[in-house]
């Protein structure tokens, strides 16, 4: 597992799940949570199953947003002292069914030093973070592109 944060203390996925609800409701496992790439696991439950028996729309844009979330985190907690990251709008694509365990990989779609430069200039930069959810046998079954801004604090 790649980790961003100290060992010492909690790791990423760990902050998460202590702080967004959601994700804990949906027993979502985060396998990878680094600056670049973040990977994060929605396992098989069938309370969240849809009328055909595979994961809820709901469960897994929530999966895709949290991994965007994830690599967000990842990438900018060095900023969390001046700027707020906030999700601005997503689109999703259900590209096939799924069923089973679905996984969420999401990378950033600018490079982090762009955006950094972007919030040194004043101003309140937007970047998209693309995730491609996948089914255990390799399909992809969803994609989800999210943009996201660093909000300066006031």
């Amino acid at each position: 597992m790649s980790e961003t944060l100290p060992s010492a203390g909690p790791s990423l996925g760990e902050m998460l799940l202590a702080t967004v609800p959601m994700a804990r409701t949906l027993n979502l496992e985060f396998v990878e949570t680094g600056a670049e790439r973040a990977v994060v696991l929605l396992p098989d439950q069938p309370d969240f199953h849809n009328h055909v028996g595979g994961p809820h729309a709901g469960a897994v844009f929530t999966l895709a947003e949290s991994a965007s979330g994830a690599v967000v985190l990842a990438a900018f907690g060095d900023q969390l002292g001046r700027a707020v990251p906030l999700a601005v709008r997503a689109e999703i694509a259900y590209t096939k069914l799924a069923r089973g365990p679905v996984t969420a990989v999401a990378g950033l779609g600018r490079p982090a030093a762009e955006v950094v430069a972007e919030l040194d200039a004043g101003a309140r930069p937007e970047f998209p973070v693309e995730v491609s959810v996948h089914r255990s046998d390799g399909a992809e079954t969803a994609r989800l592109t999210v943009v996201w801004t660093l909000r300066p604090n006031s």
